[in-house]
């Protein structure tokens, strides 16, 4: 309860700090909302001067007056409500994009690890659901603001007419908001638990969607269908609650008036019976309870929202709060002119405490060199690959690139400098040309055509249908795994990087082609340092020197023709190479938690 309490207020700072950067459109919206209330307020009041000085005293200029002046106040009262609606829906829309904005850009900045534990329904949620519901919040504000005026400016009046009359008929007011208060008390639960399942529902959908040909392929559509169904009910749930907390507040919001309309005719009429009040002053009074109708639904409407609201922007501020911990060091150096040298001093890392991957991991790559990491599944290949460019950083010990520590270096200098070939190939849903210029979008088409065909994929790219700038589908599954990764090479190629890394590179190749990749892999390599982690014997062979892993540790190094001669491990490994799992599941698998993490 302490959680969501202070998660609500925190999503109350962060849509006050977040509005602040508006501050015009705030006061444009708030300004016009005050002004609304004063026409509303002053309308009911001209009336009732037109009936007592111009019906009742047959004063026909001065029932001519008041009509006209009702007209130019109706006239600016429709001015200002455009304007407080236009103020409303800037300010909205201006916040929710800054918002969505943050939230995105902090994504990206967020650490693998954080990524490895979120799951991607729920920071959609974030990103969609939670974000729009403060952007109803907003449009709603003014609207809501102008409603408490209302209602404050009519007691106002009441009073300076009649102090007895105006208590009959506002006497209810606090047991009103005494029931408002309760009615926030037990909704604030419930709009957590509500954003908290609404963000589950999206997770399966995410999941169901994005693993489609898995669930088809495995005939699992019953079982994501009963995942829904769970999902599904406990929303319903959620909602039925808040429905029912509802229908015991709003029907008192509509009552309350009629028990005020009742007062203001039985009183009021006895006033004017008797001589001691106007009959245009009673049907002010009349209108002015009548007013109350809506600022009182608004009220209770915006108690509700404001809940889910404040909820919903304190699940934002749980994303923008999380430290990205992995981030440009306050100082960081310029990365030296060098050929690229990597050197693992000592280096100790683990995913989770207590389970370490590697340790005292020592490594030398010199300046355009080519190293095979080779070992068995587990043994910490490619987590290598991932500390490099600072995917995670190290435990203990040091990586140096060209002497200079990497985590003394800027991210987005260390990370042009280290290209990655994953082992997972991952194309956006755009032109072959954008997947292949990721790294240098302003790449001429030249460029892009090199490095295609360095990673032997330009002649199949020339065959689809608009070559280069045919669209890729959603993840690129309407090309062939080996088509994929020929694109993935090509990507990393064109950045041009110090250092290149081959994670696996060749594994979805088909072998009748691998040789090509290989041949256009050489030149690629030539010059440039490479770190491979294969499998495969052949691709071994691209490496000037292998490397043997095991535990964490480098165990053996040489030719790839001195370990199978000397090293009856590496024999062992090579032997099981066509068993393998390793390229489909995490190295650290079994120390993991349930959400997928890199090897």
């Amino acid at each position: 309860m302490d959680r969501e309490r202070e998660l609500r207020r925190a999503g109350w700072r962060l849509v006050g700090s977040t509005s602040r950067a508006h501050r015009g459109w705030v006061a444009t919206a708030y300004l016009a909302a005050l002004c609304w209330t004063g026409t509303k307020i002053t309308i009911p009041l001209l009336a009732a001067a037109a009936i007592d000085q111009g019906i009742v005293a047959d004063d026909t200029a001065a029932l001519v007056r008041y009509v006209a002046l009702m007209l130019v106040v109706g006239a600016f009262q429709a001015l200002v409500s455009g304007l407080r609606r236009h103020g409303a829906f800037r300010l909205a829309f201006h916040v929710e994009t800054d918002l969505r904005l943050r939230l995105f850009a902090h994504l990206q900045r967020l650490p693998f690890s954080y990524h490895d534990r979120a799951q991607t329904g729920q920071l959609m949620a974030r990103a969609g659901t939670d974000i729009q519901m403060v952007r109803e919040w907003l449009m709603l504000a003014p609207l809501a603001a102008a409603s408490m005026m209302i209602l404050i400016g009519i007691a106002v009046v009441m009073l300076a007419q009649s102090v007895l009359l105006a208590v009959l008929a506002l006497g209810s007011l606090p047991l009103l908001s005494i029931a408002a208060m309760r009615y926030s008390r037990r909704l604030g639960p419930i709009s957590y638990q509500l954003q908290q399942e609404l963000a589950e529902l999206s997770g399966v959908v995410e999941e169901t969607v994005s693993g489609i040909r898995v669930v088809k392929g495995f005939g699992a559509e019953r079982l994501q269908q009963r995942r829904l169904a769970v999902e599904a009910d406990a929303v319903q749930d959620r909602a039925l609650a808040s429905a029912r907390l509802r229908s015991g507040f709003l029907p008192l919001v509509d009552f309350l008036p009629a028990i005020a309309l009742i007062m203001i005719l039985w009183y009021g009429g006895r006033l004017v019976v008797d001589g001691q009040m106007e009959i245009g002053q009673l049907v002010a009074f009349n209108s002015y309870i009548l007013m109350l109708v809506w600022p009182l639904r608004m009220s209770g409407m915006m108690v509700a929202m404001s809940s889910r609201m404040s909820t919903s922007a304190g699940r934002v501020h749980e994303v923008l709060a999380t430290d990205p911990v992995i981030a440009d060091p306050p100082r960081g150096v310029a990365l030296p002119t060098g050929g690229g040298e990597v050197r693992f001093e000592s280096v100790a890392f683990g995913y989770r405490p207590g389970a370490p991957v590697l340790a005292g991991f020592d490594l030398h790559v010199r300046p355009g060199e080519a190293v095979a990491l080779v070992g068995p599944t587990a043994a910490g290949k490619s987590t290598v690959a991932r500390l490099l460019p600072r995917f995670y950083d190290v435990d203990a010990g040091r990586i140096l690139l060209d002497g200079v520590d990497v985590r003394t270096l800027r991210l987005a200098e260390l990370r042009g400098a280290v290209g990655m070939v994953f082992e997972d190939t991952f194309l956006f849903s755009d032109t072959v040309r954008a997947n292949i210029a990721l790294a240098d979008p302003e790449a001429p088409i030249a460029a892009v055509r090199r490095a295609a065909r360095l990673a032997g994929a330009e002649d199949f790219v020339d065959d689809l249908p608009e070559g280069f700038e045919t669209v890729i589908g959603e993840h690129g599954f309407s090309l062939s795994g080996g088509q994929r990764q020929r694109i993935a090479i090509a990507r990393a190629v064109l950045a041009d990087p110090r250092v290149l890394i081959l994670d696996d590179a060749t594994s979805a190749v088909d072998p009748s082609k691998e040789h090509e990749i290989r041949a256009a892999l050489r030149e690629v390599m030539e010059g440039r340092t490479t770190i491979i982690i294969a499998h495969r014997p052949a691709t071994i062979a691209l490496a000037d020197r292998v490397v043997l892993v095991d535990e964490g540790r480098v165990v053996a190094e040489g030719t790839h023709a001195e370990l199978v001669r000397t090293n009856d491990r590496y024999r062992d490994v090579l032997a099981h190479a066509d068993d393998h799992t390793d390229g489909h599941a995490d190295e650290h698998a079994g120390d993991r938690d349930p959400a997928p993490r890199p090897r």
